[in-house]
């Protein structure tokens, strides 16, 4: 039976809110400055705003394992939110949303997915810890290779997991 797991991870970045979201919206960039991204190909343009844009993801965190989805942007408010669905190793929805306090961009992308791959089906329910910390440390890549690219300093990063139950 598929996992199911709740991610949600926060950057806060001394970068102006255009050049950050500029930077999510490029995802061909993404292996540029995101270290735990191995390839993205784009699969379908989508309209102006990118919303039926595909592209495929491949990444590998820290413990040894790639996985690939395509994912479809759903939904776009420039500079406020992208969203998409995800299909492939891994199943589900993500969202990106964009704020800005002080001199401060807020980044936030929550990320529900299942996982398709038997192997983390079979290990999920005692393995979830160290798949949860993967993720993260992912993610911390992501924020710091961004900070990086920017030229700009990582104020915070926040994240936190969870497996839900499934019937």
């Amino acid at each position: 039976m598929p996992s199911e797991f709740q991610f949600i991870t926060e950057w806060h970045i001394t970068a102006p809110l255009d050049a950050v979201y500029e930077t999510i919206t490029h995802c061909l960039d993404w292996p540029a400055w995101w270290k735990g991204v191995v390839n993205v190909e784009k699969l379908a343009p989508g309209n102006a705003d990118g919303v039926g844009s595909v592209h495929r993801f491949t990444w590998q965190g820290r413990i040894p394992y790639r996985f690939t989805f395509a994912m479809r942007v759903t939904g776009v408010a420039p500079l406020t939110f992208l969203e998409g669905c995800a299909d492939g190793e891994v199943t589900g929805t993500g969202r990106w949303d964009f704020s800005r306090e002080n001199e401060i961009t807020i980044v936030r992308y929550h990320w529900r997915v299942h996982t398709n791959r038997r192997w983390m089906n079979v290990i999920a329910p005692v393995a979830a810890p160290v798949l949860q910390w993967n993720h993260h440390q992912v993610m911390r890549q992501g924020a710091e290779g961004m900070a990086r690219w920017l030229n700009a300093e990582l104020k915070t990063f926040r994240a936190s997991a969870a497996l839900v139950k499934t019937e």
